[in-house]
């Protein structure tokens, strides 16, 4: 690896991204999350009308046939792998693929949002968190440092809300129904205690996964001449949230 490499370095192959490092801790929010020490994650495209159920079997097939035969944290989505985009800075390095027809709204003043969807309590959309539609927003960041636990997991909220603020900006909405977001450290790097937006760590994070969504939005849309669509009513798929949730307030205890 040359000192221009990333430290987490990707490869694209049958549409099938791969971010390796030895020994990365990871955590996922993606089908069959949580935390996990492996080499590598991937990010595999799933073609227009898929309908898999069996996730695991399938995940299985697309690695072997493209190839890769590590074991590692695996996220879907509709956006292809050609559109995927990284960022780096510092100790931090984030890859993307974005895409937006199944867009996931959150009206401030939902009473006044007439032309879209509801979600009612409890329900869910589509078919639920694992099937993307040809949209999603899939991000895997990788940090050289060793993160404390809470800090790897506050990661995840750190990149989220990156993601949250890019997509606003560019296309109106902060996210799809299918989102999901894999963070990794390097548990023999140095130790940082803490990731929030104002560490080294945090604010490397939130630069990355800003470059690399727009980027990614970029070749997604702008260099194909079509453009993300204007409301969830223009869209493919998608929801927003029209509903208002009851304000409570924590009851007082004399002690």
């Amino acid at each position: 690896m040359t000192a221009t490499d990333p430290a987490y370095e990707a490869v694209r192959r049958d549409g099938v991204l791969r971010v390796a490092r030895p020994g990365t801790v990871w955590l996922s929010t993606g089908w069959n999350g949580g935390r996990r020490t492996a080499d590598c994650a991937y990010n595999v495209s799933v073609p227009d009308g898929w309908e898999r159920t069996d996730l695991a079997a399938y995940v299985d097939e697309r690695l072997e046939r493209a190839g890769f035969d590590a074991d590692g944290p695996t996220l879907l989505t509709g956006v292809e792998q050609v559109d995927a985009r990284g960022a780096r800075w510092g100790s931090v390095t984030a890859y993307a693929t974005a895409g937006v027809s199944n867009p996931a709204a959150l009206p401030m003043d939902p009473e006044s949002d007439s032309d879209s969807s509801t979600v009612e309590p409890d329900s869910t959309t589509g078919d639920g968190d694992t099937t993307p539609g040809r949209g999603t927003v899939n991000i895997v960041v990788g940090t050289t440092r060793a993160l404390a636990p809470g800090a790897l997991a506050n990661l995840i909220a750190v990149a989220a809300e990156a993601k949250a603020a890019t997509l606003l900006a560019e296309t109106g909405v902060p996210g799809t129904t299918t989102d999901a977001v894999v963070v990794g450290h390097d548990p023999s790097g140095e130790r940082a205690e803490f990731s929030g937006s104002g560490t080294d760590i945090g604010g490397a994070t939130r630069a990355c996964v800003r470059e690399a969504v727009r980027a990614s939005l970029r070749s997604h849309y702008a260099d194909r001449d079509e453009d993300p669509p204007e409301s969830v009513a223009d869209a493919t798929y998608g929801v927003s949230t029209d509903v208002r949730a009851e304000v409570v307030r924590p009851s007082l205890e004399d002690r």
